[in-house]
């Protein structure tokens, strides 16, 4: 896991592949416990049997699941140690380019995007892919953007 405790760290940083996270099963439970604090309960992803009949021959998870696992996955490749504050600002660019089955395996690969100086503090620019296992296609690439006030 890489570290960074000083800004200087982050900014030498940019432009790198931080690494990539294990892989980690995308379950029924979990997509039915994402439903349930959500409120979509889309038959495509909560309603096995007739999901068997779509256009995937299964359930799927839903966008957002994959995408809020950003910070649980990214939490074993990286940890801003940094002095001070560390917000969400939010996310520049988000794409689902390919589902994600129930019972498959993803992963999450970071990169430091940019890292901008600010009168307040920092603004970093994370690169997220989200693989799925034995798939061409990525389930999930985002652009998030971290404040760290000092």
């Amino acid at each position: 896991m890489r570290v960074f405790t000083t800004f200087d760290e982050l900014i030498a940083a940019t432009g790198e592949t931080l690494g990539t996270s294990d892989w980690v099963e995308i379950t029924q439970e979990r997509v039915n416990q994402f439903a349930e604090a959500t409120g979509d309960h889309q038959w495509i992803h909560v309603d096995v049997e007739r999901a068997k009949e779509g256009p995937f021959g299964g359930t799927i998870a839903h966008g957002y699941l994959t995408l809020s696992l950003v910070p649980w996955l990214g939490e074993s490749i990286f940890s801003l140690e940094t002095p001070g504050a560390k917000l969400n600002y939010g996310v520049n660019k988000v794409r689902f380019p390919n589902p994600v089955l129930v019972g498959k395996r993803i992963r999450l690969t970071v990169a430091v995007g940019e890292v901008t100086e600010l009168a307040s503090g920092y603004q970093v620019t994370l690169r997220h892919t989200i693989e799925i296992e034995d798939e061409a296609k990525p389930a999930a690439v985002a652009e998030t953007v971290v404040l760290l006030l000092p």
